[in-house]
């Protein structure tokens, strides 16, 4: 029994915040079976509410919120100037890795692959296609595929999509990479290993990721050794790239139309990876031999401030 007192946050505003409470009861009930001795706070934005709520101080903060507020830098900043160690990634490398155009810009920087794309004003999106299509759509710091849009050739609703598109000025436009989902899991400095997404659905979207049954996860992901090597490596450089600390999620998309090896192409990083039962990143851990409670245990054993 370890003894250590653990708040979890989980909840909060953004459209993730169901996933969050789903994240937040597994991972409560995941550190009681390893001996911490846990409460739970269900965060809004009365910012008086949470401070009272994490009194008395707690040895570390397991924050399993998830989107704008809990995964953009907003809460790592909080937590930050009550000094209470809190799991996953700091303010700037959280900001960063949700902010998706300056993350491409950090991970451009790096030298890692990445799809070509543009970003533009939301009402751009009225006058005509940015580039040939299938391209992608997404807003620019929403996380768990929020928003994100496939618009293929001749896609009559995608114009009204666009008149109504309520992510903010900004969207991020990107060619569509064909070919397979991949994602990668680092914890601390090592990728844990790569798992293939196979969706019901016509991509990995919210319902796909969420939704029992919603899609398969393949571990390890079974394509080529090279290309397998070559996604732990872009991951780990991205997590590296981004400042990141504690659990990360990469996602990439696996080109192999042509045949295998194929081009392996980074997505985005995940700095507050989803940790329900139907998570990636447990399932890629548990393959590598790293039980639920072990991993959350590892987390807030690992739990900074500054």
């Amino acid at each position: 029994m370890t003894g250590k007192t653990v708040a979890v946050l989980m909840g909060g505003w953004s459209a993730e915040r169901e996933v969050s409470l789903s994240s937040g009861e597994a991972c409560a009930k995941a550190l009681v079976e390893a001996g911490y001795q846990v409460r739970t706070i269900d965060v809004s934005r009365d910012l008086d509410a949470l401070v009272k709520a994490l009194d008395p101080r707690p040895d570390a903060v397991f924050n399993a919120l998830h989107g704008p507020g809990g995964e953009d830098g907003t809460i790592q900043g909080v937590l930050e100037f009550l000094n209470i160690p809190y799991t996953h990634s700091g303010v700037l490398a959280s900001a960063v890795a949700m902010d998706k155009p300056s993350a491409k810009a950090v991970f451009a920087a790096a030298g890692l692959p990445l799809a070509e794309g543009v970003v533009l004003h939301s009402r751009d999106l009225l006058t005509k296609n940015p580039i040939p299509a299938p391209f992608v759509v997404k807003p620019t710091n929403q996380g768990s595929s929020v928003g994100v849009r496939i618009v293929r050739q001749n896609d009559n609703s995608w114009d009204e999509e666009a008149r109504s598109w309520p992510y903010g000025d900004q969207v991020m436009i990107e060619r569509f990479i064909p070919g397979r989902e991949i994602t990668v899991a680092v914890m601390g400095d090592r990728p844990l290993g790569a798992l293939e997404i196979r969706s019901r659905g016509p991509f990995y979207d919210y319902t796909s990721k969420y939704a029992v049954g919603g899609s398969e996860h393949v571990i390890p992901a079974p394509i080529h050794p090279e290309a397998y090597e070559a996604a732990l490596d872009i991951a780990l450089r991205a997590h590296q790239a981004l400042g990141c600390r504690g659990v990360s999620r990469a996602d990439l998309r696996y080109d192999d139309e042509a045949g295998e090896p194929g081009r392996m192409v980074l997505l985005e990083v995940n700095t507050q990876p989803g940790m329900t039962a139907t998570s990636l990143v447990p399932d890629i851990a548990r393959h590598a031999g790293i039980s639920f409670s072990e991993l959350v245990g590892w987390m807030v054993e690992n739990a900074t401030c500054g």
